[in-house]
């Protein structure tokens, strides 16, 4: 295991010169990227449609092809799922990236193309252990196995050839011979459909494995490090897996997690990823920053829609060079897997550019702005992060939406908050979050300013494993499914409320 460590090890640390050329140089990067993709797509129907034979460059491109949302090539989507060739990309693409993003009913299929896999998700996985390798110098992460909690894959039933399902999924069923050698549990155990049956299968399967990282999302990595303590009578995780050295975690944001986790594995090391259906994006690679470095030599070329444009007919993107710090964007992609000036749906702000740095701040449909308070997912888990220190509390999982003015009432905020420790004191809990809310968002302060706008919040307790359940009834366990932070409606509040039989307030 030894040889193998070290020869893992050297394979992997070559790509650091080339992480370091597209830090010195982004620009060129990018624009490369970009060429190389319309070069790419010029002969496909999106291309043909849209004349990329004749675009030059970066400028000409943003004026000729249109900024597009998932509903407007969907159509394109579906044609290349049933087998159709040369439409958003060259060839044909047999794999489909299933995603829900949240708990919506309302499925969306990524086309995955092996290109895709090979220069974009791929790579993302080798850097990250490259980069981890950097910092950590002396680590044995090589001498045991990766534990990953993948998701589900099927067949088309109109064109059996296509397969899709969560990208984890995807990643997985593809990866190479040394990769799954690597990693745990089998395929024949992460690809299983039934949750609780999978749970229950990975924690029998690698309780006396040599764990040594976990790669998932946080709040389902939970619930197994949860069901494992239980099924041991251990305290913490290291008592079941002492090797383990490392969480590579993603999706959501890890902020409101981090207390809990810490107490579940007190010696874990933690880092970050922005991955996702429709690319990889960006990875934490100084673990001393909370913020990621945003790739750039995935053949994925960006473009960034400032906050105040995304209401107009004709939004203005920005490239990379025309970015400013601290300021919130919703991204736009280009991709080898043929999306072109995509709206991903996340917003971001930058943290540095040189090298360039971001940190997601939330979802474009993610928001509570009833009363023109404009709350981002980034305000809502920073506050509420806040209160959990200033109150001991441990989180489990939230979500918040607006209460409504009417019959007599003040509008505001309610939040429906799972603890795994609750504060002593749920009033005192609620009066950190709502100042810490008020610190770091002018426009929420000026309109809770003497309750005029705005009253203070509710927040209800709600028992433990609400949420799970919630998601149960749902039929969205496990996979990338996960719950809504914030939203403009009332709509998974009442649902939640419900639930749980609690008063709705709304």
């Amino acid at each position: 295991m030894r040889i193998l460590d070290q020869f893992v090890k050297q394979v992997l640390t070559y790509r650091l010169p080339q992480i370091q050329h597209f830090c010195r140089n982004p620009w060129e990067v990018q624009e490369k990227t970009l060429s190389r993709l319309l070069s790419q797509g010029k002969h496909t129907e999106w291309g043909k449609t849209y004349a990329f034979s004749e675009i030059k460059d970066s400028h000409s491109y943003a004026k000729q092809v249109p900024i597009v949302a998932y509903e407007d090539v969907a159509p394109f989507i579906q044609k290349m799922m049933l087998g159709q060739k040369n439409i958003l990309w060259p060839g044909q693409v047999n794999w489909f990236s299933k995603s829900s993003g949240t708990t919506n009913d309302r499925s969306k299929f990524i086309p995955v193309p092996k290109e895709s896999l090979r220069t974009c998700h791929f790579r993302g996985g080798r850097d990250i252990l490259a980069l981890y390798i950097q910092n950590n110098p002396q680590t044995r992460f090589f001498r045991g196995r990766g534990l990953s909690i993948g998701g589900t894959f099927q067949s088309n039933p109109d064109y059996p050839q296509v397969r899709y399902g969560d990208i984890s999924a995807v990643v997985v069923q593809n990866l190479p011979s040394w990769a799954q050698w690597i990693r745990t549990p089998p395929l024949s155990i992460a690809m299983m459909d039934a949750w609780e049956e999978k749970i229950a299968a990975m924690l029998k399967h690698t309780l006396n494995r040599n764990v040594t990282s976990v790669l998932g999302v946080p709040t389902w990595t939970l619930v197994l490090f949860q069901r494992i303590l239980e099924h041991t009578g251990k305290s913490v995780m290291e008592e079941v897996w002492p090797n383990l050295e490392v969480f590579v975690h993603g999706a959501v944001a890890f902020t409101p997690y981090r207390d809990l986790f810490q107490q579940l594995a007190p010696s874990l090391r933690f880092m970050e990823t922005y991955n996702a259906s429709e690319g990889f994006f960006g990875i934490q690679d100084d673990i001393g920053r909370e913020d990621l470095l945003l790739m750039l030599d995935y053949d994925i070329y960006y473009e960034f829609v400032p906050m105040s444009e995304l209401g107009s007919d004709h939004p203005q993107a920005l490239n990379l060079s025309e970015v400013e710090l601290h300021k919130n964007y919703a991204m736009l992609i280009t991709t080898n897997g043929g999306l072109w000036r995509y709206k991903i749906g996340d917003t971001v702000k930058f943290t540095s550019k040189d090298p360039y740095r971001i940190k997601i701040t939330g979802r474009t449909k993610h928001f509570i702005n009833a009363f023109g308070e404009e709350v981002i997912v980034e305000n809502a888990e920073t506050a509420i992060a806040e209160a959990c220190r200033q109150t001991g509390a441990v989180i489990n999982n939230f979500t918040a939406g607006p209460l409504y003015m009417g019959n007599g009432k003040q509008g505001g905020h309610e939040w429906i908050v799972e603890f795994c420790t609750p504060p002593a004191d749920l009033k005192y809990f609620t009066q950190c979050l709502d100042s810490k809310l008020k610190e770091i968002n002018s426009d929420y302060e000026a309109k809770r300013s003497q309750d005029i706008a705005l009253r203070m919040p509710i927040v209800h307790d709600v028992p433990d494993g609400t949420f799970y359940n919630w998601l149960k009834k749902k039929g969205k366990l496990g996979g990338q499914h996960k719950v809504p932070r914030l939203a403009n409606s009332r709509d998974y509040l009442e649902d939640i409320l419900k639930f749980t039989d609690l008063k709705v307030d709304g």
